[in-house]
């Protein structure tokens, strides 16, 4: 059976913990592979080498960490192909959103070809007789990030490519269940430094673990700052943890994104958009769109009827199948967890419409699969409205007013994403304002933010007071220097014993 290591100081790292996790394909429902997971000592080995790195990384100039950048960007593209079946392989999504996912991070390492623009401080001359106070951004030394599972190459890359663009060296632990990608990035990386005649072992590193690594880095005094993406009770500890050990921290949670839709929107557009939001993916998205908030009854019941119509057009098959609209969910245990939340809303007393419960395919019995499933008369009480189903579940809950379906997202714990569909300007405008959300689309049902904007929602879906990628990304990875200059000229002034002015 294959055995995924670690990648450690330019070169795959066997751990000798004894401790293993299986790596599955969700196809098959087979054991395809296990991945070795850390002790806290292989986590220090690995933060020890990248500090020994770091020195030397940091010193080198912007605009070669970019032509890095540049190259590896280039050889990620060349790799698409194997790396979205790999990804598939692992995760279950089919092969043209696993491309997506590496595209997206892509997006991210293009940004972070401009670093050398990203990095300019800022300059004023004459502040005061003679003086000229300037700024520089500088790298934090070594920091980390823990991904999880939905994302296996678009977030690693949202991490590391802005922390080691920036001059920090990275720490990556990745998700235990779909590991092989992040490894394949990070010998791409070194091959791009290869290519380029610079060696980068230790700039990039990938370390597998558990609750025993995510502990490691939190509490390792080398490491600086940690980036994190998971559920929100992770999330939470994660950032008092770190944040209790001196690191800077961004940590986002968990979602619950809703999507209103007004009496004057264009439905047959709106029911293509929930459609792939709400089931694209398995629903393994945090910026998926689970929850649809119809205004006034003809709406909804409009709504309702093209929504069974569409869901009975979707196709679920596996990862390889191209006609598929979605594969298998992650882990049998993760399957077991959907259609577990599924039996609560039959029992809170929602109506179930559509049942993806018990779905089969034909070869492939034993995957991870879930049909699509559609509730109708969902109440903000329910639990399965206050909690994440991260699984192909579209909720619709009701709403007589605007007023009322804006409150809805508003007082959800959860505050990722949020979309509304309307062609009334000045009711896109007055949401957009008002919502209590930290990103927002107006016709767009997974309002992702391009790569030099910032990701981050609100409230219970991210701690920590910076976003992540584009300029937040970069004022996150770095520390700002101020330098007060002066040059005299003439003779020696006295001795200044009050605080100095700019006069």
């Amino acid at each position: 059976m294959r055995e995924i290591t670690h990648f450690i100081d330019g070169a795959a790292k066997a751990g000798a913990s004894g401790r293993f996790g299986d790596v599955f394909n969700p196809n098959t429902g087979e054991v395809q592979a296990r991945v070795q997971l850390a002790t806290t000592a292989e986590l220090d080995a690995a933060v020890q080498v990248a500090a020994r790195a770091q020195v030397e990384w940091a010193a080198v100039n912007p605009q070669r960490r970019a032509r890095v950048m540049f190259e590896f960007k280039r050889l990620v593209e060349a790799n698409m192909d194997a790396l979205a079946h790999l990804l598939s392989s692992e995760h279950g999504k089919v092969i043209a959103d696993s491309k997506g996912d590496i595209q997206r991070g892509l997006e991210v390492i293009e940004f972070a070809c401009g670093i050398p623009h990203a990095l300019k401080g800022e300059y004023t001359e004459g502040a005061g007789p003679g003086i000229d106070v300037y700024s520089m951004r500088q790298p934090l030394g070594v920091v980390a990030g823990i991904t999880p599972f939905n994302f296996p190459a678009m977030i690693p890359m949202w991490m590391f490519g802005i922390a080691i663009a920036v001059g920090n060296t990275f720490i990556l632990k990745p998700s235990e269940r779909d590991p092989s990608v992040p490894v394949r990035l990070a010998e791409l990386f070194m091959e791009a430094g290869a290519n380029l005649g610079m060696d980068l072992k230790g700039v990039l590193n990938v370390v597998h673990g558990d609750k025993v690594s995510v502990d490691a880095i939190l509490e390792h005094p080398l490491i600086r700052a940690v980036s994190f993406v998971g559920s929100s009770d992770i999330a939470h500890y994660v950032y008092l943890t770190g944040t209790a050990n001196g690191k800077r921290v961004q940590a986002m949670g968990g979602a619950k994104n809703h999507g209103l839709v007004l009496p004057d929107a264009d439905l047959d557009q709106v029911v293509k958009d929930l459609s792939g939001a709400a089931f694209g993916s398995a629903g393994e998205r945090c910026m998926a769109l689970p929850v649809v908030v119809p205004v006034g009854k003809k709406t909804a019941d409009e709504l309702r009827e093209r929504l069974v119509a569409e869901i009975a057009t979707l196709k679920v098959g596996v990862s390889t199948d191209a006609a598929a609209h979605y594969g298998p969910v992650v882990t049998a245990a993760h399957k077991a967890k959907i259609e577990g939340y599924i039996q609560m809303g039959v029992d809170e007393g929602a109506e179930l419409v559509v049942d993806g419960r018990g779905f089969t395919l034909q070869g492939y019995e034993k995957g991870f699969f879930v049909g699509p499933s559609l509730f109708d008369g969902v109440k903000p009480t329910m639990k399965t409205y206050q909690e994440e189903i991260f699984g192909p579940v579209l909720q619709m809950v009701r709403a007589e007013s605007f007023e009322e379906a804006l409150a809805l997202p508003s007082n959800h714990q959860y505050g990722n994403g949020v979309a509304i569909f309307t062609r009334n300007g000045r009711a896109a405008r007055e949401f957009a304002a008002r919502v209590n959300v930290g990103m927002v689309g107006i016709n767009v049902p997974i309002p992702v933010p391009v790569a030099y904007h910032s990701f981050g929602g609100w409230k219970r879906s991210a701690f920590g007071d910076v976003n992540q990628h584009g300029m937040e990304g970069v004022r996150f990875y770095t520390k700002v220097k101020t330098i007060t200059a002066r040059w005299p000229e003439g003779d020696v002034a006295d001795s200044a014993f009050v605080i100095p002015t700019m006069k």
